[in-house]
């Protein structure tokens, strides 16, 4: 379904507002590091299997050298038009853009061809540009299709923007939603109340992309109060993140779990000790004892164990699994076996890699059981 580039259908709009999974699409490459579409494709409908809500593609987990080798729109093309071949229904497909204004806008302009409905601004290229001059950016952008922000920690090429940028931000018309991804719950909070004291919170749906606490942002009412003494209470209403690129469908159980318990309930202690689980997966999969570095390829070890991808090459060779990497995702496996889901992609792999593959049942073994 294609949009209009001040808005969202109203089905898409419906499902964004609601929240849910979003993962970030990874990359699937051969040996030669070239594109692996078989694969590519697979992944895409795993996640959609596994019942995501939406996909981001071009994103970090994408690599963002992809543009420098010529593959942006390639993969953008062969992620939209598998999530249209496989599933009906409502798919949200947000698209990274990135770059100088010209490229950003340029990207945008790909992902709305290719019927994305809003793009995911990563600000990392604009370090030297003031805030004002980033405002300026995102507005330019924001004229070709809805736009997320992105709240990107610098260890991985994000920037740090101030709570006046945010208030600024969210007064963008075309602003649909802000990704947090500080990993610290100060800035978060800035971009919480930013929103808020834009009067935003209507318009403008906040995705978790910190990692370090995914259910714990999903759990938690962030009330602002303002100066009369009023107060509007903020709520992270789904994830966009890196992390759920893998073990999607013990993801969207989990993130399903956080929608069952009602605005003022009570928090059952299991589910707040999960979150520290959860992280404890996340350190090992994301290389945190090295600064994230292998965050990348983290997640594509998790995939090639489970035979979605073939290895964890990524197009910067230098781009590998930190020393010490491959034993602590050992240690999160034996661990916490209940937050995999092995089990369903071994049900439904030869499904997913195959051409006829929409002709073979969806199968999963834990619920057959």
């Amino acid at each position: 379904m294609g949009l209009s580039r001040d808005s969202l259908p109203a089905d898409v709009m419906d499902q964004f507002r609601r929240g849910g999974v979003l993962p970030a699409h990874p990359l699937a490459l051969d040996e030669q590091r070239r594109l692996d579409s078989v694969r590519q494709r697979a992944l895409t409908r795993y996640y959609l299997d596994a019942g995501a809500h939406g996909l981001a593609v071009g994103v970090h987990t994408t690599q963002f050298g992809i543009r420098k080798v010529g593959l942006f729109e390639p993969v953008l093309k062969l992620a939209a038009e598998t999530a249209r071949d496989w599933r009906s229904g409502t798919t949200v497909l947000i698209a990274g853009v990135t770059g100088d204004t010209t490229q950003a806008v340029s990207e945008a302009e790909i992902a709305l061809r290719h019927g994305y409905h809003a793009a995911l601004v990563n600000l990392a290229g604009l370090r030297n540009r003031t805030e004002e001059e980033v405002l300026a950016h995102c507005r330019k952008v924001a004229k070709v299709m809805p736009v997320l922000g992105f709240a990107l920690l610098p260890t991985v090429g994000g920037r740090h923007f101030s709570y006046r940028f945010w208030r600024g931000f969210s007064d963008i018309e075309n602003v649909v939603g802000i990704k947090v991804a500080t990993f610290d719950r100060y800035r978060t909070l800035e971009v919480v109340r930013a929103v808020a004291d834009a009067q935003a919170a209507e318009r403008i749906t906040l995705y978790t992309g910190n990692d370090d606490h995914i259910l714990l942002d999903l759990l938690t009412p962030f009330p602002v109060r303002q100066p009369n003494g009023e107060e509007t209470v903020i709520r992270f209403r789904g994830g966009l993140l890196g992390h759920w690129s893998v073990w999607t469908r013990s993801a969207v159980r989990l993130f399903e779990r956080t929608r069952t318990i009602p605005d003022g309930a009570p928090i059952p202690a299991e589910l707040l000790a999960l979150d520290a689980r959860v992280t404890d997966c996340n350190a090992a999969i994301y290389d945190a004892a090295h600064d994230l570095r292998g965050c990348i390829p983290g997640c594509l070890e998790v995939l090639r164990r489970q035979g979605l991808l073939r290895g964890t090459w990524c197009l910067d060779p230098n781009e590998r699994l930190s020393d010490g990497q491959v034993e602590e995702i050992d240690r999160v496996y034996r661990l916490y076996p209940e937050l995999n889901d092995d089990a369903f992609v071994r049900s439904n792999l030869t499904r997913w890699l195959s051409d006829d593959g929409v002709k073979i049942p969806l199968f999963d073994e834990e619920e057959a059981q």
